[in-house]
């Protein structure tokens, strides 16, 4: 009897916003590839990147724990910080078990696919690249900022990032993998320092225009200080444009559930509101608006639902395999 295909989908992304999609779409039957940034140079990651000369495990790790099917406790036990007051303050188990994996098979992608099977994980987790990148922003005002975790506190409007080393080689596999998707899903994370550097590691930005396959923008839910503040939904998008030399979104998912004013004063503070929806621009760019009530609100957190955003993505995913 001929295997029926899993339809496949591909996810690009890091920091929060990625492992609280993956969590609800592994619930699906689908074929997960989540292709994640490298240029995190901050904390535990950092440390590690630093001291061992390898890719920062940061991202990765919470992607892997996102994915994973084992017990509470063994993804608690991966997802454990250290607080002494010595060399293990800040350090989660999980940076070091691929740190140390990474030191064994003399490879950061082959110690993510050991520590996959460990974790039983759904899907594949590739890194954007298989070197640790750096993540410069020029500023409005000519500066520039070096370090992933340096720009949001530049206190400046950003006019464009980019990456060195200058030669970035990205991986074979997530290359094919996004030839090879059905759908291809941009996000949600912050604009410069989570979806960008996955985007400008060349061959893979230049894999994602060039794909057949239908590309979703998820936009994030609030504006965000030292990124993106007083961006519309249309300004994530023209960003996203202006580093790519393409354009390729056909989707944009975006929120239209209004947020409670006493949760917007809260994220006042942060200098965050929400993401406008400039339908009239959106539109003039040529993208389909798929609006839905997809914010979670939780002890004063905004956060995508989850659940609610997979189940739109697989759906549309079932329309484009049929």
């Amino acid at each position: 009897m001929k295997e029926i295909r899993q339809p496949r989908i591909v996810i690009i992304g890091g920091g929060t916003g990625l492992p609280v999609l993956l969590r609800g779409l592994k619930k699906y039957p689908v074929d997960i590839t989540a292709i994640v940034t490298v240029a995190d140079d901050g904390g535990s990651s950092g440390r590690l990147r630093d001291d061992l000369h390898i890719p920062p495990p940061g991202d990765v790790r919470n992607v892997l724990a996102a994915l994973s099917d084992v017990e509470p406790l063994i993804e608690e036990m991966f997802q454990h910080r250290f607080k002494t007051t010595n060399e293990l303050s800040g350090h989660s188990l999980g940076n070091l078990i691929l740190a140390a994996m990474t030191s064994i098979t003399g490879n950061f992608v082959h110690a993510i696919q050991e520590m996959s099977k460990v974790l039983n994980v759904h899907g594949k987790v590739l890194p954007a690249a298989n070197q640790s990148v750096i993540l410069h922003a020029e500023l409005e005002d000519g500066t520039f900022v070096s370090g992933e975790s340096k720009i949001p506190f530049s206190g400046k409007k950003i006019k464009k990032v980019f990456l060195t080393p200058n030669r970035i080689d990205a991986l074979p596999e997530s290359i094919l993998e996004i030839k090879q998707a059905d759908l291809i899903i941009i996000g949600p994370g912050s604009l410069y320092t989570s979806i960008l550097p996955n985007l400008l590691v060349p061959e893979l930005g230049k894999a994602v225009c060039q794909a057949n396959a239908k590309k979703v923008y998820i936009c994030n839910l609030m504006t965000q200080a030292g990124e993106t503040l007083e961006y519309t939904a249309s300004d994530h998008v023209k960003a996203i444009y202006d580093h790519m030399q393409c354009r390729f979104i056909d989707i944009i998912l975006v929120n239209n559930r209004p947020i409670p004013k006493e949760i917007q004063q809260r994220y006042q503070k942060e200098f965050a509101e929400p993401v406008y929806l400039d339908v009239p621009i959106l539109q003039k760019l040529g993208i389909e608006l798929l609006q839905d009530e997809i914010v979670s609100l939780h002890d004063g957190a905004i956060r995508h639902d989850t659940k609610k955003v997979a189940g739109i993505l697989y759906s549309l995913l079932i329309n484009e395999t049929k």
